[in-house]
């Protein structure tokens, strides 16, 4: 009996040692759990509506449903509705899943860095926000040129001193200009946090999100 408990604790001893999952150190992935990342795997569905101020008369809005677990997307318009499956191949894929993207973007950018990949990254501190001027970690993040619809973009991300998005420009094939926008309204969803409105360098609301539910 002796000979066995000895076994078990050296056993058990051996199990500790051994090195744990750990999250990488690095600052997209510090923003990705400032924003809630380690409490996704809660999540089993998010819908919203996408709203995009396109000129002073007009809105445009499109309505989402993403569930995560079953991986399929609801997508309605006003003019349309229908459900598609996120394993569809890509040159299959309906229209709306650029959309998708583009929108889910805006919304959950954060996460985003923790999902994504084929990108690199570089910083530098004390850089002022571009609209607000407030000093910030600049983190630009450039993906590369083979993925995803867009490949070769770049997003240039001011963070304050808790690693949350300040302001953020979006540069078309890494270009070298882009426009500026805010990260406004952080709200809490469930075991995540979102930013629900953004306003571009005039103060006007850009784009914003309503109706959103998280379970």
């Amino acid at each position: 009996m002796k000979s066995l408990s000895l076994i078990i604790l050296l056993a058990s001893l051996l199990i500790a040692c051994q090195p744990k999952e750990s999250t990488p150190d690095t600052l997209p992935m510090k923003v990705a759990m400032a924003y809630g990342f380690d409490q996704f795997d809660k999540v089993n569905s998010i819908a919203y509506t996408w709203n995009v101020q396109v000129d002073s008369a007009r809105v445009v809005t499109r309505d989402w449903k993403w569930n995560i677990k079953d991986r399929t997307v609801y997508y309605a318009t006003p003019d349309t509705s229908y459900t598609y499956s996120l394993d569809t191949p890509k040159e299959e894929m309906p229209d709306a899943d650029k959309g998708f993207i583009n929108d889910k973007y805006w919304l959950m950018y954060p996460f985003q860095l923790a999902w994504d990949s084929g990108y690199e990254y570089e910083t530098e501190e004390n850089v002022p926000s571009p609209i607000s001027g407030e000093p910030s970690t600049k983190l630009t993040i450039v993906y590369n040129s083979e993925d995803g619809y867009t490949p070769g973009d770049a997003y240039d991300l001011y963070l304050d001193e808790n690693n949350m998005i300040l302001e953020w420009v979006f540069r078309r094939g890494n270009g070298a200009e882009g426009r500026p926008f805010t990260w406004d309204n952080v709200e809490q969803f469930g075991p995540i946090k979102m930013a629900t409105t953004h306003e571009n360098a005039s103060g006007q609301k850009f784009i914003w999100f309503t109706n959103i539910s998280v379970n």
